[in-house]
């Protein structure tokens, strides 16, 4: 029964989520909110006519935070589970699986660690690439030194 609910949740937000951000969706926003604005002349733009406004965009506002967050946390879950079987069947280290559980601190090394190699890979690359550029080079002279 809670799994059901569950269900009917994460469906109805992600469902509202996608509707949110269509084309659609924010052109009748706008609509909505030009049409007000055209009624201030109408209302003598009264406390009223602007309390209108403040509360429907404060409900709305409100109740989209949670939807939205909703369906960021199982995206951000899916893709964590998909990042984490790339891993795992991968000759990626498998000490990388799960990292999303670490403390901020422990990200920071973890990060520092990662660019530290990536740098060193980097500079690896420039040092082939230049040793590449010196063997082209020196044979090319030496073709053109026995006129081959």
């Amino acid at each position: 029964m809670a799994t059901t609910r569950l269900r009917t949740f994460s469906d109805f937000a992600a469902s509202v989520a996608r509707a949110a951000g269509r084309p659609a969706t924010f052109a009748a926003s706008l609509l909505l909110i030009v049409v007000w604005a055209l009624t201030g002349p109408l209302f003598h733009y009264s406390d009223t006519w602007q309390l209108i406004i403040n509360t429907g965009t404060t409900i709305v506002t409100f109740l989209m935070v949670f939807l939205i967050q909703n369906t960021q946390n199982r995206d951000g879950a899916a893709i964590q589970a998909k990042l984490d079987e790339l891993i795992r069947a991968s000759a990626a280290q498998n000490a990388y699986i799960g990292i999303e559980h670490l403390t901020e601190e422990e990200l920071d090394v973890l990060r520092a660690r990662c660019e530290a190699r990536a740098k060193d890979f980097r500079l690896s690359e420039v040092v082939e690439a230049a040793e590449a550029t010196a063997n082209a080079k020196a044979a090319a002279a030496a073709r053109a030194a026995t006129g081959a």
